[in-house]
Formats: C-alpha cells, structure tokens, sequence
C-alpha cells in the first residue's frame, strides 16, 4: 500500500509559514508531508523579471519566505503550476494541494490526488450561504474584476471589497474596513477569499463586521483531512 504523503503548492515561496499551522491543526501529526513553492529559489530580482503582471492580465498576490509579499502575473504562474505539480508528484505525494484560491484550468495528475480550492471554495461557500447576501474579500482590488465568475453560483452576485492579508497591520486596518463596508452593502456572511488570510485575520473580520466568516484556508485543511 502506497504510504499517504501530502505535497502543498503555494505560488509564493514554501514553506509558507502562515499556512502550515492550520493544516497541522486538523491532518494527522504522523503525516508525511512536502512543501513546494513556484517561487522557491529565485530572487526578487528574478520574480520581477518573470513574474511581473502584464497588462491586460488577471493578477495573484503570495508571500516570499522574507515575509514580504508580491504581485504576480497569473499566466506567468499558470504556465509553472504543472511542472510542479509533476514534481511533487515524482517525489511520491499521494495527494497535491494548490494553496491558491485563484482559478486555473487544465492542471492535472496521473495518479496523485489533486486539490484545487477554486473548485472547492466556491460551491460549498455558496452551499453555506443559501440565499443570503455573500460578501467576498479579496487581496488586491483588481481581482474583484477578474475572480467575479468563480462565484456565479451564489443566490446573489457577490459584492466585493479588498484588503490584503500581507500588510504588515496587527489591527487590521483595512481588513476592518472591508468588513465594515461589505456589512453596510448589505452581507450577511464574509467570505475570505485568499489563502493568505488565517485565524487572526477571521476574528478581526468577524469583530468588525458582526457576521459570519468563513477561512478558505481552514474550509479546505478541513475536507482535505477527511482524504486521509
């Protein structure tokens, strides 16, 4: 029997020390586990160079391991996202997580068992959600535009506010305001939409707001344990 290995893909760099301590809270302690980034070895000399958003590109935002965050171009990354995959695959992972809510079409394994938030998130938030009003939080604001469709399942188009989870603020300033201001447009439950956000920033949002929250990054560390 092949022995269960889990392989995380960020489009950062890995490990992504925000994002292992949740999944640690909810998969088995004995776990074998690999972390792999897009980003991993390259400078920020380098990403520039290759990753810079073009215009007229949807765009995605990770973290570095300095701490620091980056905006990237999301084709650029699409178009490494697979040789990755292969890569974790070849290392022995049974299961791939993309640590990502962006969406991307065609990534594939040949046995391995792949799992995309883009296609988890959105159902089971909308499943969540019912007929009431979401409110989406995400990272930058010209995502707004460009992640819209991912959500066409909701009762009601979603309405969007940004605030990213790699601002150096303990108080969450802007996260509170987009919580604040999706309330008032009427949300009756927030959506963090970005696999950046963790614990601290869901209590901040849910303080601020009043509302329910949901984590994607803890919706789907928590269906990913039910694989092993």
């Amino acid at each position: 029997m092949t022995t269960p290995t889990l392989g995380t893909l960020t489009i950062g760099q890995a490990p992504r020390s925000d994002i292992t301590p949740i999944l640690d809270a909810h998969l088995p302690a004995t776990l074998s586990r690999l972390h792999h980034g897009v980003l991993d070895g390259l400078s920020h000399t380098e990403i520039a160079a290759r990753f810079t958003p073009q215009a007229g590109n949807a765009t995605l935002v990770s973290r570095l391991l300095d701490g620091t965050s980056v905006i990237l171009d999301k084709p650029a990354v699409r178009a490494v996202l697979q040789s990755k995959i292969d890569a974790l695959e070849a290392a022995g992972c049974t299961v791939i997580l993309i640590l990502c809510t962006g969406e991307f079409e065609g990534l594939h394994t040949k046995r391995a068992w792949l799992v995309e938030p883009d296609r988890i998130v959105p159902p089971t938030a909308s499943a969540l959600a019912g007929e009431r009003q979401a409110g989406i939080i995400v990272p930058i604001a010209s995502q707004i535009e460009s992640e819209f469709q991912k959500w066409a399942g909701l009762h009601h188009p979603p309405i969007c506010e940004a605030a990213s989870p790699y601002v150096d603020d303990e108080q969450g300033t802007q996260l509170i305001q987009a919580a604040q201001q999706l309330r008032e447009r009427g949300a009756q439950l927030l959506i963090l939409d970005c696999m950046g956000f963790v614990e601290r920033h869901r209590q901040i949002a849910q303080r601020a707001s009043g509302l329910p929250v949901i984590l994607s990054n803890a919706l789907i560390a928590r269906l990913c344990a039910e694989l092993f």
